[in-house]
């Protein structure tokens, strides 16, 4: 069955619609998950982690975002704490959660000790969930670049284009539709992601302008790393974004398969 939240927030996409179009940004269309699709539950007692902390440009999203996270923990079965402390990344603290999700995070958001905390965690088989900006953080070290994949180049204008899905069959695209038009910021990266990875979405360049990529610029992808897993998408610009049924089946299976060891 449909999860439920997810259709009670079908129900608002009308509102959310009107108010994009009167700030001037691109309308986003009402979407719906399709007939029966679901996304899956968590392991018992799971309990995931959000991290927002930024120091550089701040994303208005990221309270809805949370907001979103946390609603559909309750949901999926899975706990959620939401923290922008970095003093929180320790190896007793960590050791409370399955996964982490790094949330539009921006530059530099931890210190030596925390990265330390964190590479161990991930080792240990911890997951790893990355939404959009997160690409764009901790910069100056080189292991978090290869765990979320691949770094965040730039964008253009925030416009519509169209969303093609890679990999059907994974959680986090189960409910998507084979081609999908929203407007976001498409986010061209510095590389194609990391050795291993599978990427679940791509976007079509000749639907927009400002694609550097190619024929495949890839938007989403999952890989296992050193013994955990990561995950992530450069989707998620817009607070309506995490109002939306199938946006949200998307982020929720990204934590789910995270989730498991």
């Amino acid at each position: 069955m449909v999860h439920p939240p997810l259709l009670r927030f079908a129900a608002l996409l009308p509102l959310v619609l009107a108010s994009a179009c009167a700030r001037g940004t691109p309308a986003i269309r009402a979407s719906s998950l399709p007939e029966g699709c679901e996304v899956g539950r968590a392991p018992t007692g799971a309990r995931v982690l959000v991290f927002s902390r930024t120091t550089g440009y701040r994303h208005a999203s990221i309270p809805a975002a949370a907001r979103s996270i946390r609603e559909l923990g309750a949901e999926a079965g899975f706990a959620v704490d939401h923290t922008e402390d970095p003093a929180q990344f320790t190896d007793a603290n960590l050791s409370r959660f399955a996964a982490v999700v790094f949330l539009s995070n921006t530059q530099k958001v931890l210190d030596s000790t925390g990265r330390a905390a964190f590479q161990r965690f991930v080792r240990s088989g911890g997951g790893y969930v990355g939404i959009h900006a997160s690409s764009n953080a901790e910069l100056d070290w080189p292991w978090y670049g290869e765990l979320v994949g691949a770094r965040f180049l730039q964008h253009p204008k925030v416009q519509t284009g169209t969303v093609l899905v890679a990999e059907a069959n994974h959680a986090s695209t189960r409910c998507l539709p084979a081609k999908w038009s929203r407007p976001d910021e498409w986010y061209n990266f510095k590389s194609q992601p990391a050795p291993g990875s599978h990427v679940l979405l791509t976007v079509d360049e000749k639907s927009y302008e400002g694609g550097m990529m190619g024929a495949v610029h890839p938007l989403a992808w999952y890989r296992e790393v050193e013994g955990g897993r990561a995950w992530y998408t450069a989707l998620g610009h817009f607070d309506e974004h995490y109002t939306d049924p199938v946006y949200r089946s998307h982020i929720l299976g990204g934590i789910l398969w995270a989730l498991k060891r």
